[in-house]
């Protein structure tokens, strides 16, 4: 065989061997080995594996609604979407000034997350969803480069080079100024980045940066034709966020740093007119304390107060899930000083909790359970939704409960990966789908409960 074939097909067979090999690389693999022995013998096999400390929750036989107990999996009680202390009035306001089309009403979200919203799963579909349903107000928030290489935005074309990236949970320059999406961008003359919209008509984009001493400057163009030029040198550290409107609509950009070395954060694109705006935040390997230790509280609040959000969704736990002495020593407080932090900063936004989705493991027999974590998670993220009177959305009980990813990485089609953490895009789409019609009917409730007086006094009426 000729030298560079073969190169190429030992080299495949070094990455797909590197997680059998490396117990700590599991949920990387690419490639199902069990699959190999049941196409070979013709009959069903199951892949073995030792048990793990604290063993993963047995499969629930199938789907179950909230209120219905099962003898194997957690037990819920509760409404998939929980929101005993009224706290989506405001965002259902919003919603409302913009079924309406009150000039200027726009409804805007933040939605926060770990790996499975970083390529904008899950986002994407809501964002749609609602943007079918109320109108489009625009992309929103989008980070300049791709720091993982899976990262992108549904609609978007993001490319970039000669930035030094930095997510807040693995970065080495550790102040906490991060910016909206937690990920920090520095770069020196030539770094660059070009970001391209399959929807040319968003009337308005803002780069989002930070002022410092000694700051660089860059350009930024579009449609061939260069728009300005940012100075970021302050006396004073602080974010900032420079507004750009071409007269061709914001069909593509490009940044590029010409002095000194720049800070910069993401862009935000926006349109005119009612409509929803809904920027996904995903961040790779992320646990609720990026946002509630890693973030600068003050520097958060400025990036908060300028995003406007009627909405911030907190959507962690997958990570946190398969350690459960963790779950139990962490979760409860930081949940809660995320929770603080977001109403220092927006105290007019609602705040939604959002649990994670099923977290599959192997059991010994070979059967998919639920990591051992789970059950405890999600009672620990209801509680302190309820205590602080925030909403929440059980997604592991809206999509099924334990045994979901199970159920998903054994069935046509199939809806996760191996790992049996990250969804399929079909899988992504039913997740999507389900909390955008539990919002959906909490807001039609809520419009109906407030018409109510209104139908009240015409009935009494002669």
């Amino acid at each position: 065989m000729p030298a560079k074939p073969a190169l190429t097909i030992a080299t495949l067979a070094a990455l797909l061997a590197t997680p059998e090999v490396f117990p700590a690389l599991k949920d990387y693999r690419i490639f199902d080995w069990s699959a190999t022995q049941q196409v070979t013998a013709f009959r069903p096999t199951a892949a073995v594996r030792p048990a793990a400390p604290e063993p993963p929750v047995a499969p629930a036989p199938a789907p179950r609604r909230a209120g219905k107990s099962a003898k194997t999996g957690p037990v819920d009680d509760g409404p998939l979407l929980q929101d005993t202390g009224n706290e989506l009035h405001r965002f259902y306001a919003a919603l409302y000034a913009v079924e309406k089309k009150e000039p200027g009403a726009a409804v805007r979200v933040v939605h926060y997350g770990d790996s499975p919203t970083t390529a904008d799963l899950i986002t994407a579909d809501v964002r749609d969803l609602f943007q079918q349903e109320f109108g489009d107000a625009g992309h929103g928030f989008a980070l300049i480069a791709n720091p993982w290489a899976w990262y992108g935005h549904r609609g978007l074309t993001i490319r970039g080079s000669g930035w030094r990236m930095e997510p807040g949970n693995t970065a080495e320059l550790r102040d906490g100024r991060y910016g909206l999406g937690v990920v920090s961008f520095r770069g020196a003359a030539g770094a660059q980045s070009k970001i391209t919209l399959k929807d040319p008509s968003h009337s308005r984009f803002e780069v989002w940066y930070l002022a410092q001493p000694d700051g660089g400057s860059f350009t930024v163009s579009a449609g061939g034709q260069t728009l300005g030029t940012v100075d970021t040198a302050s006396p004073a550290v602080a974010s900032q966020f420079q507004a750009f409107e071409p007269s061709g609509g914001a069909g593509g950009i490009d940044i590029r740093v010409t002095s000194g070395r720049v800070r910069l954060y993401g862009v935000r694109f926006s349109k005119d007119g009612p409509g929803v705006e809904y920027s996904s935040l995903g961040v790779n390997g992320a646990a609720i304390t990026i946002v509630s230790r890693n973030m600068d509280e003050g520097h958060w609040g400025e990036q908060l107060k300028h995003a406007e959000p009627n909405l911030v969704v907190l959507n962690y736990g997958t990570n946190e899930s398969a350690f459960p002495s963790y779950v139990e020593a962490v979760m409860e407080k930081e949940l809660t000083r995320a929770i603080q932090r977001i109403r220092s900063a927006v105290p007019e936004a609602s705040i939604l909790l959002m649990s994670p989705m099923d977290r599959g493991d192997r059991l010994p027999s070979g059967e998919i359970g639920t990591v051992a974590g789970m059950a405890r998670l999600i009672e620990i993220e209801r509680k302190v939704a309820r205590d602080h009177n925030v909403a929440f959305f059980n997604t592991f009980q809206a999509m099924g409960g334990a045994g979901t990813m199970g159920r998903w990485y054994t069935g046509t089609p199939r809806l996760v990966g191996a790992d049996l953490i990250h969804p399929m895009p079909a899988g992504a789409k039913l997740v999507g789908g389900l909390l955008y019609r539990a919002l959906q009917d909490g807001y039609r409730h809520r419009k109906l409960a407030m018409a109510q007086p209104n139908f009240e006094t015409i009935k009494t009426q002669p």
